[in-house]
C-alpha cells in the first residue's frame, strides 16, 4: 500500500543529501592532502594524519560515497537508498573504530570530536530508519 509522500520527505531528503556531499568534501580533502600539509599540522595532528591506515581511508571513502549516493537515491525516491545507506553505516562504524580505539583521536581533538561523530552515526542510523519508512510506505520504489 502506498502513502502519499509528506511534506516533510523532500526537504529532509535534500538535507541529507548536502550533510553527505559535505562529509563527501571532508573525504577529497583527507585524500588529497599533502605531506607538507601534515608537516605544517601540530605534532600530535601531524602524528595522526602521517599514519592514516588504508583500510580507515577506505571506510571513511565507503562512509561519504555510500552515504552521498544513499541521500540521492532519496530525492530520487529509489529502494536503492537503503543497502547504499547501510554500506554508508558499516562505512562510518568502522572509522570510528580507527578513531577511538586505534587511534584515540579523543586524545588530540578532545570531547568535542566525540560529539562530531556522534552526529555522524546518528544521522546514518536516522537515514537508514527513513529509507525503512519509505520502502514500507511506497515513498521509494
Amino acid at each position: 500500500m502506498s502513502d502519499s509522500l509528506p511534506r516533510w520527505y523532500t526537504p529532509v531528503s535534500i538535507m541529507a543529501l548536502i550533510w553527505n556531499i559535505l562529509g563527501l568534501l571532508a573525504f577529497t580533502a583527507q585524500v588529497m592532502i599533502t605531506d607538507e600539509m601534515i608537516a605544517a599540522m601540530p605534532a600530535p595532528e601531524n602524528m595522526l594524519y602521517a599514519n592514516i591506515p588504508l583500510w580507515a581511508t577506505i571506510a571513511f571513502g565507503v562512509a561519504t560515497i555510500g552515504g552521498t549516493l544513499g541521500a540521492l537515491m532519496l530525492v530520487m525516491k529509489k529502494s536503492l537508498a537503503l543497502p547504499l545507506l547501510i554500506v554508508s553505516l558499516v562505512g562510518v562504524l568502522v572509522q570510528d573504530y580507527h578513531s577511538f580505539l586505534v587511534i584515540n583521536v579523543i586524545d588530540v581533538f578532545g570531547y568535542t570530536s566525540l560529539i562530531m561523530l556522534t552526529i555522524v552515526l546518528v544521522i546514518g542510523v536516522l537515514l537508514i530508519l527513513l529509507a525503512r519508512k519509505g520502502q514500507a510506505n511506497g515513498w521509494l520504489n
